[in-house]
């Protein structure tokens, strides 16, 4: 495949990071490092890559929380996620207090994402959407190349994210999924924030949230 991943989970949410990288340059990125930076950091030597990017989905405190100090660290651009996280970002410090979690790092993303935007790693090319309803500016990645979607807390094997948190919202989650999800195809996986991978044609046959849609 000229596209390849490894799911890595981390902080005691179990988050799914994701490392990817292009098979023929060995370039990669990270999506989502909420924490555990050395357990990454070694993923990525033991795979012989050179770690080029941070992706962000959306910014709650397990996908976001190690983002900060990694691109400090590793010199890195943050990519990601829509500006409608801005808030989030902007509260990771009280995020980490209030679960926990070691103390996050502020941070602006490099690069803000959109719907529609493109991004690289080697000589890949993944598009973006811009997937709100778990948090206003959450994004999602797909490769259709290799037929995988890396869709954070949108949707999950046989449920779908929480929108209760600030910003949420329960009708706009499953729009997000029906009109920017499901056109990517039944064949498509995807890898989600927590759990195990599923196919959105698996999703639309069994998950309660979302059958039928």
């Amino acid at each position: 495949m000229p596209l390849h991943y490894l799911t890595l989970p981390v902080t005691p949410f179990q988050q799914n990071c994701s490392l990817l990288w292009c098979d023929e340059t060995r370039d990669a990125a990270l999506i989502d490092p909420g924490g555990e930076l050395p357990k990454l950091l070694s993923a990525v030597k033991a795979q012989d890559l050179s770690l080029k990017a941070i992706w962000l989905t959306h910014a709650h405190i397990d996908h976001a929380g190690g983002a900060g100090q990694l691109a400090r660290e590793q010199g890195l651009p943050i990519i990601g996620p829509h500006p409608g996280d801005q808030f989030w970002i902007d509260g990771l410090a009280k995020q980490s207090q209030m679960f926990g979690f070691p103390a996050a790092e502020s941070f602006t993303p490099t690069r803000w994402l959109a719907d529609g935007d493109t991004v690289e790693i080697g000589r890949q090319t993944l598009s973006v959407r811009h997937c709100p309803g778990h948090t206003p500016g959450h994004v999602v990645f797909h490769s259709a190349a290799i037929q995988r979607a890396f869709v954070g807390d949108v949707l999950f094997a046989g449920s779908i994210g929480r929108t209760d948190f600030p910003g949420g919202d329960h009708a706009t989650l499953i729009r997000s999924i029906t009109e920017r999800l499901w056109p990517m195809g039944d064949e498509t996986v995807f890898i989600p924030g927590h759990g195990p991978e599923s196919s959105f044609g698996q999703e639309r046959r069994s998950n309660p949230y979302v059958r039928g849609t």
